[in-house]
């Protein structure tokens, strides 16, 4: 189906992606190819996607909502909040909006306020039947990266990536100068909180990698959020740089930016560093398939029992005692890694 009258490069655009950063992230492709044949993009957030949606190419307006149906800790379902926001909605006038989800979110409780609203088309993938909900209805192969998913609803929407957009994860720029934080000369960054704990490799772990990635001579930085103080002291212990509760979302994507190597786990962190196109050691726990969700468009290296128990069981805490797709992980393993990719961007072998 094609544009509707009225849309395209002098049209309103809505977008929609309602769960974390690293999700908002992911959509950044698709929100560029949005963008690119629209004269104004409004994006709808939830609360934990907010700075990441600030920083996203294309974006011009970022509309924030709590959404009951999509947050892990759901607010309850005010009849004052939907009204709120379909009226917030229909004062954006938007001529069309693209509703991105995962594969396990239905996108239809949000149609359902965007129709409410009186946006007169709307796109979204689903495998429910939508009634007239949706007006492109789009299915697509799940198992394929989560940018390239987003990447076909845009497509299916009317929105093609445009020439010259390589469809790999992007921030704005100019960002921040850093270098009082991180010192002079290389680094690496570990990145040891998520939050999600069934992602998260152990503290201790974590730092007997920062201490082996010292002893070989490397830098260490340590970076995570104000609630994570305690976190990164202990995983910088007397070996890294501690910046826990240091950075807001573009110092980090700053910090981020300067590191030859990034060792984080599935989280938003991980996506950034993709964004800032550096080289990600992934501790990735299978609980979500990494076809999916593993680092995009940059050199990674994947770590962690990909067939261990918990596989594909969307865990938020692991279910197996001992946490063994990570916990058998080793400081030497990730810094054997380290030194496999931080050569792409300390030698210019790989683009950044």
């Amino acid at each position: 189906m094609g544009l509707k009258e009225g849309a395209g490069p002098r049209g309103r655009a809505l977008v929609v992606r309602l769960d974390s950063a690293g999700d908002v992230l992911l959509a950044g492709p698709a929100v560029r190819a949005v963008a690119a044949r629209s004269g104004h993009v409004t994006m709808l957030v939830g609360p934990l996607g907010e700075a990441a949606a600030r920083m996203l190419p294309g974006v011009d307006e970022v509309v924030v909502w709590s959404a009951p149906w999509v947050l892990a800790d759901p607010p309850p379902v005010r009849p004052e909040a939907v009204h709120g926001l379909v009226e917030r909605l229909a004062a954006g006038r938007f001529d069309d909006a693209v509703v991105f989800t995962s594969f396990h979110q239905s996108p239809l409780p949000t149609a359902l306020v965007l129709r409410l609203a009186g946006i007169g088309r709307i796109s979204a993938i689903s495998v429910d039947y939508p009634g007239s909900l949706l007006d492109v209805r789009h299915r697509v192969d799940d198992d394929i990266p989560e940018p390239e998913r987003a990447l076909s609803l845009a497509a299916a929407a009317g929105y093609p990536l445009p020439p010259g957009d390589d469809g790999r994860l992007a921030v704005r720029g100019p960002l921040p100068d850093v270098s009082a934080l991180t010192g002079d000369g290389p680094y690496v960054v570990v990145h040891p909180g998520a939050a999600v704990p069934a992602r998260r490799w152990p503290p201790e772990r974590c730092a007997e990698a920062v201490a082996e990635l010292a002893a070989r001579g490397r830098r260490v930085v340590v970076t995570g959020g104000r609630s994570e103080r305690d976190l990164t002291a202990f995983v910088a212990g007397g070996h890294g740089i501690d910046l826990g509760g240091r950075t807001g979302m573009p110092e980090l994507a700053a910090v981020l930016a300067g590191a030859s190597a990034v060792v984080v786990g599935n989280t938003g962190p991980a996506h950034l560093a993709a964004a800032v196109r550096t080289p990600v050691v992934s501790l990735f726990s299978p609980v979500v398939p990494a076809v999916r969700w593993a680092p995009y468009g940059v050199p990674h290296v994947l770590l962690g029992d990909q067939l261990a128990p918990c596989r594909d069981t969307r865990a938020r805490v692991c279910p197996v005692p001992g946490h063994p797709c990570l916990a058998g992980v080793g400081a030497a393993e990730v810094a054997d890694a380290v030194d496999k990719l931080a050569a792409y961007s300390e030698d210019g072998s790989e683009p950044r």
